[in-house]
């Protein structure tokens, strides 16, 4: 599994979600479902299957699944 796929799949594991939804517009404030509960299991799920621990401040601004790539880019995940 590559490490876009095993992000899409946290994505759609946590939020139940399909993967054609996942892109630029997934994003906190437009997705209901991304309360607090849904984002701390986002995080454990991304740690998890990244073997990463996330700083607060990371935790905090992890707000879109663009935003979650970059991010996961520098605890050097690569995604190309």
């Amino acid at each position: 599994m590559t490490n876009l796929e095993k992000y899409n799949k946290a994505f759609t594991d946590t939020f139940g979600v399909s993967e054609d939804v996942l892109g630029e517009n997934f994003t906190f404030k437009d997705v209901p479902v991304w309360d607090s509960v849904a984002h701390l299991s986002l995080i454990s799920e991304l740690e998890d299957s990244f073997d990463v621990l996330f700083d607060a401040d990371d935790i905090l601004h992890y707000g879109s699944y663009l935003n979650g790539i970059e991010i996961l880019k520098r605890y050097g995940v690569d995604f190309d």
